[in-house]
C-alpha cells in the first residue's frame, strides 16, 4: 500500500463523500472512486459502506484508520523535520489568522516583509478553525486563545484595544441604558465573547438589530447605520464612515498569540516571519497606549 493510497483513505474517511476528498486532493471524482476501488481490491476487504448521507467506515475500514493516522502522523513528522533543517530565505510559509486580523493588521506587514525577502511566498488561510500545527495545516498561527499543545512554541505578540463604534453623525448611545439603539454583535456560537458581555451589560435596553462571526461585516454594518458595534481598533479606527463613542470604560480588549511547531523553529523564513512581525506588533502597541 503506497502513501498516496493512504492519504486517498484518509480524505474519504474525513470528508464523507467522494466529491469533498476529491476537492481536498485536487483530483476528480471518477479518480477518485476508481482509486478506491482499486486500493479494497489490494486489501482485500470494502473499507466503506455507502449510504445515502455518504461514505461510512466498515469494521475492516476502522481498523485501517487507525494505522493510516499513524502513518499519516510519521510522515507528517518527517516533513516538518525536513522543512526545519533547510537553510534558505526562501519557500512557502502557510499562516492561519481570523479574517479581520488578517486585512487589517497581516496584510500591511507582510507586503512590507515581501519586499525585503521576495524569494518568501505567504500563504494566508483567514479561518476561524484552529488549524493543527502538528498536521502542518499550517506553519504560523495567531490567534486569541493562548496555545496549550505540548509540541507548540508561542508567545502573546500583542494585545488589541477594542471600542464602540456608531456611524458617523449618528447620536451616541446612553450610557446605562441604551433605549432607542440597536447593536451589531457575534453570532450565537460565539456569544460568550466578552465584548457581547460589555454591550450587554452597558446598554441592557438596546435590541440587537443583527449577528455576525465577521468583524469586517459588523463594522460595514455599523457604518451603514445598522447599529452600534464593538470592534478592533485597528479595523474600526482605520474604516471610513464610523466614529468611536467616548466611553468610560473601554470594551475588553484581546490577547493575540502567534504559535507554531517546535520542529520548525530553526526554519530561515519562519524566524524572519515572526521577527518582523514582531517589531511591527510594537509598533502596533505603542499607536494604541
Amino acid at each position: 500500500m503506497e502513501w498516496s493510497d493512504i492519504r486517498l483513505f484518509l480524505a474519504i474517511a474525513r470528508e464523507g463523500t467522494l466529491g469533498a476528498a476529491a476537492r481536498k486532493l485536487g483530483l476528480t471524482q471518477p479518480t477518485m472512486g476508481r482509486r478506491l476501488k482499486t486500493l479494497e481490491a489490494a486489501v482485500g476487504h470494502s473499507l466503506f459502506q455507502r449510504t445515502p448521507d455518504g461514505f461510512v467506515l466498515t469494521d475492516e475500514g476502522a481498523v485501517v484508520m487507525g494505522h493510516a493516522e499513524r502513518m499519516e502522523e510519521e510522515a507528517i513528522a518527517l516533513q516538518r523535520q525536513l522543512a526545519g533543517t533547510e537553510n534558505t530565505l526562501s519557500g512557502t510559509l502557510r499562516i492561519s489568522c481570523s479574517d479581520w486580523f488578517g486585512v487589517h493588521v497581516l496584510a500591511p506587514i507582510l507586503a512590507d516583509f515581501r519586499r525585503v525577502h521576495p524569494n518568501v511566498i505567504i500563504e494566508i488561510l483567514t479561518d476561524s478553525r484552529l488549524l493543527n500545527l502538528a498536521r502542518r495545516e499550517a506553519d504560523l498561527v495567531f490567534r486569541i486563545r493562548s496555545f496549550t499543545e505540548p509540541e507548540v512554541i508561542s508567545r502573546k505578540l500583542l494585545h488589541i484595544p477594542y471600542g464602540l463604534y456608531v456611524a458617523k453623525g449618528s447620536d451616541d448611545p446612553s450610557p446605562g441604558t441604551g433605549a432607542g439603539f440597536s447593536v451589531i454583535i457575534m453570532d450565537e456560537a460565539l456569544g460568550s465573547m466578552p465584548d457581547v458581555a460589555w454591550l450587554k451589560g452597558r446598554f441592557p435596553n438596546a435590541k440587537v438589530s443583527i449577528r455576525s462571526n465577521n468583524r469586517d461585516v459588523q463594522a460595514r454594518l455599523c457604518a451603514d447605520g445598522a447599529g452600534m458595534a464593538v470592534l478592533p481598533r485597528p479595523l474600526g479606527d482605520s474604516m471610513e464612515g464610523l466614529k468611536r463613542v467616548d466611553v468610560s470604560e473601554a470594551p475588553p480588549g484581546r490577547d493575540t498569540w502567534l504559535g507554531y511547531h517546535q520542529d520548525l523553529r530553526r526554519l530561515p523564513r519562519l524566524r524572519a516571519v515572526i521577527q518582523f512581525v514582531g517589531e511591527q506588533a510594537q509598533i502596533i502597541q505603542r499607536l494604541y497606549r
